[in-house]
């Protein structure tokens, strides 16, 4: 009986210690600040964009520029939540880019964007290094 009972005190230490450090990992992955300048890629049916996306977080909103050659330089407002974002870029000729993302690492993010209801494409982001 002595066997048994340790055998299952055993499994349930392990099953606790597996969940306990499951946690921890995902709350470190969660608890990433978004902060910082991005250089996105954005794939579309058309080619490839490389805007620039200044991201400032503070708690779950988001507030930054959205840059690119094509549409110069444009605010957005969004939100954070766990490992997902969300943010919305108004174009100057009316239409809404929404971006839809998962955070990979503290360094890289990846999602969707829609166009406006005109089409979709994915995108990743990665976080541009501070200069020594």
């Amino acid at each position: 009986m002595f066997s048994t009972n340790r055998s299952a005190f055993v499994a349930v230490a392990l099953a606790a210690t597996t969940l306990v450090s499951a946690s921890a990992l995902i709350a470190q992955r969660v608890a990433v600040d978004l902060s910082g300048i991005w250089n996105f890629k954005v794939v579309t049916e058309n080619g490839t964009g490389t805007p620039t996306v200044t991201i400032k977080q503070q708690g779950d909103s988001l507030a930054g520029t959205y840059e690119s050659g094509r549409m110069g330089t444009l605010p957005f407002k969004g939100t954070v939540k766990g490992n997902t974002f969300s943010f919305a870029v108004n174009t100057s000729g009316g239409t809404t880019l929404t971006f839809n993302g998962t955070i990979v690492d503290a360094d890289n993010i990846k999602g969707e964007v829609d166009f406006g209801g005109q089409g979709e494409a994915l995108f990743s982001g990665e976080r541009r290094k501070a200069k020594d």
